[in-house]
């Protein structure tokens, strides 16, 4: 792809000049790339489309889209679904590391940051000659580096942990891309998990079984085995319209040269303008660990209306009939379950307890371990690959009648 340099006016939060650019890939097509879990592509393209993304396109592993400014401020803020937002600046042929290094140096990495910040960088390799991707890291991280250096003796320094900006590096078959991190980190980390309980749930997962599910509050909710509380809270902020990222503190597209305050301020008062009341009683959890219960408890503290949602200690086991009810659930599985537990009879008591307990109910099970399902004595409406958050699980309809 040929990046053409022009003379153009850049406003960028209240100053205005006049220079010779690189004019980067998402300025001159308004593009950007959503990385999402191949099984939940299909959920996360409407879910673009429906926040104003057009012109999308599905490829591996990700969504290409076309945004304006202030929509793509707003997929990057109330997207559930997406692991990740980048912001392209350049490609360009890669066939080995001289070819990384002069394409990483055509970025005016002044624009982004300065030798007093910091910076990180996330990268990934495929079918290409450079094969190792810390390599290419690194490679990419001397080129910022010398970049600096050459023009003021000085270089930022690189912070893993908390960084002033975030790259992204991509190489598959010698095609390099670099991008900006327009999230700032994974998207999954919503920031309302204070506690948890053994081998919690990715909020993603979460999303995406409430998506599913096709739940939109006509009809109560229940998790009863609900661990730290995230098919909840995934559910709260589902009904009450709460964006995924509000308790971020940093984006990475606030890095950006062109970067609009004033844009950015209306998207985030009109999100949060939208978030509406959640009835009491309409989503509700349980769990036999009072660790779990606490936990739960805690997460949901910080949600706008999470003290409606009513959490009880139990054995579901020992819950009342449950009716009319949309039920979702991620049972216990391997390193969540004791040693001396008995699977099979765990699973005949759950099936006993959905077929007798819950009529005219709809139940959605996440097996993360998906050998399990067997040993769920109930016929499947359906099931589905939920291959996300390190798992390769799978997600089952159970209707009940």
């Amino acid at each position: 792809m040929n990046i053409p340099k022009k003379a153009i006016l850049q406003k960028g939060q209240g100053r205005t000049r006049k220079l010779a650019k690189l004019e980067y890939i998402y300025e001159r097509e308004s593009r950007y790339f959503a990385q999402v879990a191949e099984s939940v592509k299909d959920l996360a393209l409407k879910e673009i489309q429906d926040l104003g993304g057009k012109n999308t396109q599905p490829v591996f592993r990700g969504i290409w889209f076309e945004a304006d400014q202030s929509t793509f401020y707003k997929i990057v803020y109330l997207s559930r679904l997406a692991s990740r937002m980048l912001v392209p600046l350049v490609e360009f042929q890669c066939k080995d590391k001289d070819d990384l290094y002069k394409g990483a140096r055509t970025i005016r990495w002044e624009e982004f940051l300065t030798p007093q910040k910091t910076f990180s960088i996330a990268s990934n390799v495929s079918e290409s000659q450079i094969n190792h991707s810390n390599f290419a890291g690194l490679r990419v991280k001397d080129a910022i580096a010398d970049y600096f250096r050459d023009r003021s003796n000085r270089r930022p320094s690189v912070d893993t942990e908390s960084p002033w900006i975030m790259i992204n590096v991509h190489i598959h078959k010698d095609r390099a891309a670099i991008s900006i991190d327009a999230g700032s980190g994974p998207l999954h980390k919503r920031g309302y998990r204070e506690a948890r309980v053994s081998a919690p749930m990715q909020e993603t997962v979460a999303a995406a079984i409430i998506a599913l599910s096709g739940w939109n509050g006509e009809e109560p909710l229940l998790d009863p085995m609900c661990g730290s509380g995230t098919l909840l809270c995934e559910a709260l902020m589902h009904y009450s319209r709460i964006p995924a990222q509000i308790f971020r503190e940093q984006f990475g597209f606030e890095r950006l040269p062109d970067f609009n305050v004033r844009e950015w301020e209306a998207v985030k008062a009109a999100a949060d303008k939208a978030i509406r009341p959640l009835p009491r009683g309409l989503i509700r959890g349980s769990d036999i660990s009072d660790l779990a219960i606490e936990a739960t408890r805690t997460n949901l503290m910080g949600l706008h209306y999470g003290a409606e949602i009513d959490v009880e200690l139990a054995d579901f086991r020992q819950l009342n009939r449950v009716e009319n009810t949309l039920i979702v659930t991620n049972p216990p599985y391997g390193i969540r379950m004791g040693k001396d537990q008995n699977m099979k009879l765990f699973y005949k008591d759950l099936g006993q307890f959905l077929k007798e307990q819950c009529k005219s109910c709809t139940a959605y099970v996440y097996f993360g371990d998906p050998g399990f399902i067997k040993h769920l004595p109930l016929a499947p409406s359906w099931k589905k690959n939920l291959e996300i958050g390190g798992l390769d699980g799978k997600i089952v309809k159970y209707q009940l009648y």
